[in-house]
């Protein structure tokens, strides 16, 4: 079978205990822009070429329990953008698991978390980036 290249993992869904708090954080701190709200325990967010979506989830456990999800991530254009990512979490939320640093692969990035204690990782990796770029232009 001559199966057709997925692009990319744009999409991504949380269950949450507190829809405002973690939309606020979406929408101040990583910049986000609310997309559609369907009713009062569901948004949707994006930042242009992704979909973010919140959901209320009544019962789940404690903020800080075990997640069977390791972390997602936000890319950026330029080493540079992460380190100035990196101030603005710090000045704006404060909880950073670690702090940038340049893999062996040349992607830099570094680690912190959401008001649910989500692990996020901020990221530039040139190839992806190149590759997106390619990409849109195809499109375009």
């Amino acid at each position: 079978m001559n199966l057709p290249k997925a692009f990319g993992l744009w999409h991504l869904a949380l269950n949450v205990r507190d829809l405002a708090v973690m939309e606020r954080f979406y929408v101040d701190v990583m910049k986000m822009a609310v997309e559609w709200r369907p009713d009062p325990e569901n948004v949707y967010l994006s930042s242009g070429l992704d979909n973010l979506a919140l959901h209320v989830m009544p019962g789940l456990p404690p903020v800080g329990a075990v997640s069977v999800l390791d972390h997602f991530g936000f890319f950026v254009e330029t080493h540079d953008a992460v380190d100035e990512w990196y101030a603005h979490v710090k000045a704006h939320h404060g909880k950073t698991d670690t702090e940038p640093r340049t893999h062996r692969d040349g992607a830099r990035s570094f680690y912190f978390r959401d008001p649910e204690e989500n692990r996020i990782q901020l990221l530039c990796h040139p190839p992806i980036l190149a590759a997106a770029k390619h990409a849109r232009i195809r499109r375009d």
